[in-house]
C-alpha cells in the first residue's frame, strides 16, 4: 500500500467505526470546555468528568469563578491531579477573560495560548470543539497511533501534530483527531495492546510492530 492508500483506509476505517463522534469532556460551552480541558492535563476525561459537575455547581462561568479563592478552587479540583497550578490558572484566566474579552472567550490560537496554563493544545481542542476551527490537538493516544501506523517519526507532539496536518484532509482534522483517540482507547492502547484487534494497525503498521504477525 502506498501512504496515500494508508491515510485513504484509516480515514474509511475510523468514519465506519465512529460516524457519530462523542465528545470526551462533559462541557456546555466555550468557557467550560476552556476549563475541563485545562484540568484535563495528566489526569483522565473520567476523573475531570467527576469533578467538573462539582465546579461548576459554583462557578460555571467567570464572573462566578473570579468569587472563589483558588485555595477554593484547589480542594475542589484536587483529584484531577496537578491542582496548585491548575487553581491558579483557571482562577487567573478567569479574571483576564473578563478584563479584555468581555468574559468571553477568545476564538484564536494566540490569544488563547496567551492565557494562563493553557498551551498549544489545550487552545487547539477549545478551537475545533467550540468554535469549529480546523485543529490537529496531539494527545497520547494519537501520538502513540501515529507512530504505530507509519505516519510519524514520533519524537515529538510537535513533529506529530505537522505530521497529521500535512497527511490528513484539513476539513476532517477536528473529526479524525477525536476518532483517533477513540480508537486508540479502544482498540491499540498503550498497555493491554491487541494486535489482533488493531484493524488499523495490523492493516498499515510498521513492518517492526507487525513482526510475527500475518496481515
Amino acid at each position: 500500500m502506498t501512504k496515500k492508500d494508508k491515510v485513504a483506509f484509516t480515514i474509511k476505517t475510523l468514519e465506519r467505526l465512529y460516524p457519530e463522534i462523542p465528545i470526551p469532556l462533559d462541557h456546555k460551552d466555550p468557557y467550560t470546555l476552556l476549563i475541563a480541558v485545562l484540568m484535563s492535563a495528566q489526569s483522565t476525561d473520567i476523573r475531570v468528568n467527576k469533578i467538573t459537575p462539582l465546579l461548576f455547581a459554583r462557578a460555571s462561568t467567570p464572573t462566578e469563578m473570579i468569587k472563589l479563592t483558588v485555595e477554593e478552587i484547589r480542594d475542589i479540583i484536587r483529584p484531577v491531579g496537578l491542582s496548585p497550578m491548575k487553581s491558579k490558572g483557571i482562577h487567573g484566566l478567569s479574571k483576564i477573560l473578563l478584563e479584555k474579552y468581555n468574559g468571553l472567550v477568545p476564538q484564536n490560537f494566540e490569544a488563547l495560548e496567551e492565557l494562563p496554563s493553557v498551551g498549544h493544545k489545550t487552545a487547539s481542542v477549545v478551537m475545533a470543539q467550540a468554535f469549529g476551527v480546523p485543529a490537529f490537538p496531539v494527545d497520547t493516544h494519537i501520538h502513540r497511533l501515529m507512530y504505530r501506523w507509519g505516519f510519524s517519526k514520533g519524537k515529538s507532539v510537535i513533529q506529530t501534530e505537522r505530521d497529521a496536518k500535512r497527511l490528513f484532509p484539513k476539513e476532517k482534522w477536528n473529526d479524525l483527531h477525536l476518532q483517533i483517540i477513540w480508537y486508540g482507547r479502544e482498540y491499540s492502547p498503550a498497555r493491554g495492546w491487541d494486535i489482533d484487534k488493531d484493524i488499523i494497525t495490523k492493516k498499515i503498521g510498521r513492518k517492526t510492530l507487525l513482526k510475527g504477525y500475518k496481515n
